[in-house]
């Protein structure tokens, strides 16, 4: 697998960029709460950070889709270091606004180079046929930072200062940078006959919305980031006043499901030969069974295995989606509907924040699982399906 020309660089730059992701979102959320001492700034964070770019970052990608990866990752990395040195220095003399205004130019480039790598994995890989291991490999090490990024980040401010993490932070995209810069072979996409960036924009979005079943997975899978995020918010009540387990009980929730996030990225892995439908399908109902285990639970220990087995659906079902796009969607629309997928994820998980909040504050944190549940679980079949379908149809 790593014999494929140019993968492994390219594997090693997406470890090291959610590994970079993680540590700045923490690092940024703790000096906006210390500095304003408001949810509203942390609430203005995640609003500039992720939900904004993702209606400003599928226009860049049409962009820059036909460059070849070895000059524009690279260069949206160079940015990212940049944005990063920047906001170390905004964290020595904080201005709001400021701060704001380079985390959405970091949200925007982070949403394009995530897809456009991606869909450079799918390029790479593909035509050996070897799709499904890269994705495979890749998704270990999106796993591995997922559940260790957060702690890092939580020892590098706590010993080191919010400074130097984000240098640190701005340290790790030079690198992917400069692993990235050297051609190996790389082309770029096959040219779908349309010229002008917004005319592929535009292209991307019809072609989407002709593919019935593409259209059917991203749309169920928008709708799925709704439930999966709703009781993100909440976590934190509900082991802390719904099962009375206090700080440390909140801790073991969120390492149960990064233990499990893990054990997902190992799961792949070995059923990556399944078929797509019975995966995808598994997984997301592995969720959706997961949060109706914790909204029952009795007390913090099986909250902890309910949250165990959702980071096991977690570890496969985001990858197994992305499996089944690449296998559809043809070469020249890859980054593009990447880029739509991205940005999806980044907008929709607000709207289940909402949710969530609103449900917990008028019901229960108990209620606000239970429906996170449910709304996963009625997903189950529509995905499957559509992943289940061969090819041709």
């Amino acid at each position: 697998m790593l014999r494929v020309p140019g993968f492994a660089r390219l594997a090693a730059s997406y470890t090291i960029n959610e590994l970079g992701d993680n540590l700045g979102v923490v690092a940024l959320a703790i000096l906006v709460l210390d500095e304003t001492g408001s949810a509203w700034g942390t609430a203005a964070l995640f609003l500039a950070s992720r939900f904004v770019p993702a209606f400003v970052s599928p226009l860049i990608t049409a962009k820059v889709d036909r460059i070849v990866p070895h000059r524009v990752l690279p260069a949206l990395y160079v940015i990212e270091a940049a944005v990063f040195v920047g906001l170390a220095i905004v964290a020595v003399g904080f201005q709001l606004w400021l701060l704001l205004l380079l985390a959405f130019l970091d949200g925007t480039v982070a949403v394009t180079a995530r897809g456009l790598t991606r869909a450079t994995a799918a390029r790479l890989t593909g035509p050996a046929g070897l799709l499904r291991e890269g994705n495979a490999i890749m998704n270990v090490g999106l796993a591995v930072t997922s559940a260790a990024g957060p702690a890092l980040a939580g020892v590098l401010v706590a010993t080191a200062g919010v400074s130097i993490a984000l240098l640190l932070d701005a340290a790790s995209f030079a690198l992917i940078a400069i692993i990235l810069a050297v051609p190996l072979g790389w082309t770029a996409p096959e040219h779908d006959g349309e010229e002008g960036w917004r005319a592929r924009f535009v292209a991307g979005l019809r072609y989407v919305r002709s593919d019935a079943r593409v259209a059917r997975l991203i749309a169920a899978e928008a709708t799925a980031f709704v439930f999966f995020f709703l009781v993100i918010p909440i976590e934190v009540v509900y082991v802390q006043k719904t099962l009375d387990a206090g700080d440390f009980g909140y801790g073991a929730l969120l390492s149960s499901w990064g233990v499990g996030l893990v054990l997902g990225s190992a799961v792949f892995a070995l059923v990556r030969k399944a078929p797509t439908g019975l995966v995808l399908g598994a997984a997301t109902a592995a969720i959706g069974v997961a949060y109706l285990g914790m909204a029952a639970a009795p007390g913090i220990v099986v909250a902890c295995l309910a949250s165990v087995v959702g980071g096991l659906g977690n570890g496969v079902q985001w990858v197994a989606l992305l499996t089944t796009v690449q296998e559809l969607v043809p070469d020249a629309m890859q980054a593009r509907v990447y880029g739509f997928l991205e940005s999806l994820s980044a907008a929709m998980p607000g709207v289940g924040f909402v949710l969530g909040g609103a449900l917990a504050a008028l019901g229960s944190p108990r209620l606000a699982f239970v429906v996170a549940g449910v709304g996963v679980l009625a997903l189950v079949p529509v995905l499957a399906q559509a992943a289940s379908k061969q090819l041709t149809a």
